[in-house]
């Protein structure tokens, strides 16, 4: 390559990377859950169809449990004391279950997707 074309052929290369910039975590629509005596609250949570979102889950109980959800494909240990996030891909419009694994007699949900 010819050392007069370098800079416009690196110019274009940054504007091509630049133009593919993800979404920030703060730019994904967030809901917040809360596992406390093995049941979240709230139980049921609406979420916009057709977009990503995540749930941010704070674990208020004393001992870890698993959010799980076959519906929604997704795994999630979160510890006694802890908050971690679990992210969910586009979803079209219905209900889907969730629940804590370790307490699935108390601990369940449904996400709306609206």
């Amino acid at each position: 390559m010819s050392p007069m074309f370098r800079p416009a052929v690196i110019a274009a290369f940054c504007a091509a990377a630049l133009a593919y910039v993800p979404a920030s975590a703060a730019d994904v629509h967030t809901v917040e859950l809360t596992l406390k005596d093995h049941k979240f609250s709230p139980a049921t949570i609406e979420v916009p169809a057709n977009q990503r979102f995540q749930i941010k889950l704070t674990n208020e109980d004393e001992t870890a449990d698993e959010f799980d959800s076959t519906d929604l494909r997704v795994e999630k240990v979160v510890g006694g004391g802890k908050t971690g996030i679990i992210r969910i891909q586009p979803l079209v419009p219905g209900r889907y279950q969730f629940m804590g694994e370790y307490h699935a007699a108390t601990a369940r949900g449904i996400v709306v997707a609206k």
